[in-house]
């Protein structure tokens, strides 16, 4: 019992002590971005490879997440001959939930990792230590630039996320399934709220400070070789991922209720 108690204790320790280096590499993330001068091409760089470069599986998953959400509400609103309702439960969902969390899961799979992993092989490397004997603070030159990127383009992929979501769900509702065009709209824009699409992108926000956060931080501390980076990249994809589906939890809770 006092192995396992001590087992536990570790881990909380362990944990705490990581949200706090988390924390201090927030705030001097934050201090330094407001010291001149200031990388928009670095920023503009970040952003792109962000947010255009994943564009593409954003859109993909998208369309099919809507058609999925509409076939399932499809079989189980005709239970209940409530079948017109499918339009806008689905637009709902994809506002408020959909959109910000699975677009987020698809850019912490292809950027977030790709982040973890150049930072981390930037520090086995020693790249990190050369920019500090050159004066060049690496938290600005490498964490703001990156976390800028997270906060600007996330809000944006999750709004097509859910466009694209919302068209796959037309798609399948209206033509597969047979739905009345003018009773999919119509249920549409009497359930979809405003509220809705802005408590998405205000959570797709968040979503981007904390993954960009998180890959950041498992980046540079990475040690070890290749292993090591490996095994950083691993780290930040799963705690990133952990870490948005409890926060979206909370964020639903003070937002919703």
């Amino acid at each position: 019992m006092l192995r396992f108690l001590s087992t536990v204790g570790g881990w909380v320790n362990e944990k705490l002590a990581e949200i706090g280096k988390v924390t201090i590499l927030l705030l001097d993330a934050a201090r330094w971005a407001f010291v001149p001068p200031f990388r928009f091409k670095n920023i503009l760089r970040q952003m792109e490879f962000v947010g255009v470069k994943s564009i593409n599986i954003v859109l993909f998953t998208g369309v099919f997440t809507g058609m999925v959400l509409a076939l399932q509400g499809y079989l189980s609103f005709k239970l209940f001959n409530a079948e017109s309702l499918v339009g806008g439960t689905v637009a709902v969902a994809m506002a408020r939930e959909m959109g910000p969390v699975i677009s987020a899961f698809m850019v912490i799979a292809r950027a977030g990792s790709a982040m973890a992993a150049e930072l981390g092989t930037m520090r086995v490397t020693e790249q990190i230590d050369a920019l500090v004997s050159m004066s060049i603070n690496p938290v600005k030159y490498l964490v703001v630039p990156r976390i800028i990127a997270g906060i600007t383009m996330m809000p944006i992929l999750s709004s097509i996320f859910s466009l694209a979501g919302f068209l796959g769900s037309y798609f399948a509702g209206v033509k597969l399934l047979g739905i009345n065009a003018g009773v999919f709209m119509g249920r549409v824009y009497e359930i979809l709220d405003l509220e809705d699409f802005t408590n998405g992108i205000i959570k797709s926000v968040f979503f981007g400070l904390l993954f960009t956060l998180i890959a950041c931080y498992y980046g540079f501390n990475a040690r070890g070789g290749a292993a090591g980076v490996g095994t950083a990249t691993n780290k930040a994809v799963v705690v990133s991922c952990v870490t948005i589906v409890i926060s979206d939890y909370f964020l639903t809770a003070i937002m919703f209720s």
